[in-house]
């Protein structure tokens, strides 16, 4: 365990993009709340695919709206699985590999990364129900991200960087529908 220790240190202290360090997104409810270690398998890949997501993805949404928080970002797949299996909000790994599973390729091949984040400047700013149709055309104009899905509780939203992004954005406020459908 003492080894895992400092390989999750040594992790964690990589500078992922000007705003992002990889131990921000290695936290996890579940892993706490049930001793499940949160490291990936593959580090050098969910390095790689975290840079993407970090300075092409999420770095342009700190530049318009000041600093984000990180509700969930990687999960390895025994956490994510876990979670899955439990209905800890988590999808199936096999939906999660090249999305919040960083550290393995999705059926097609292709890598990927996804973070859940909250951009407080935004809801700070926003003034109806449907503010955060703002916030999802804004990202659709101005990131190249994969998908956007968005969450009931704090204008919360998974946001992703992918190899082929299929520039999605989908909602479950007030319930679930699709804003902009998968082509």
């Amino acid at each position: 365990m003492n080894d895992l220790y400092w390989k999750l240190d040594k992790l964690g202290r990589i500078r992922l993009s000007q705003n992002f360090y990889m131990r921000q997104f290695l936290y996890s409810e579940i892993g706490v709340a049930f001793g499940i270690p949160n490291a990936p398998d593959d580090p050098d890949l969910a390095i790689e695919v975290g840079t993407k997501l970090c300075a092409e993805v999420l770095e342009p949404l700190v530049k318009q709206f000041g600093p984000i928080v990180v509700r969930s970002g990687f999960r390895s797949a025994k956490l994510n699985d876990f979670g899955a299996k439990n209905g800890l909000q988590c999808a199936s790994n096999e939906k999660n590999f090249s999305y919040h599973i960083w550290d393995r390729v999705d059926a097609n091949g292709h890598k990927g990364a996804a973070a859940c984040v909250v951009a407080p400047g935004f809801n700070d700013r926003a003034t109806s129900a449907d503010s955060w149709k703002d916030l999802a055309w804004w990202i659709n104009d101005n990131i190249n991200y994969h998908r956007l899905t968005f969450f009931t509780r704090d204008n919360a939203f998974n946001l992703g960087w992918h190899q082929q992004p299929r520039r999605e954005i989908y909602s479950r406020q007030p319930t679930p529908h699709w804003l902009l459908p998968p082509t």
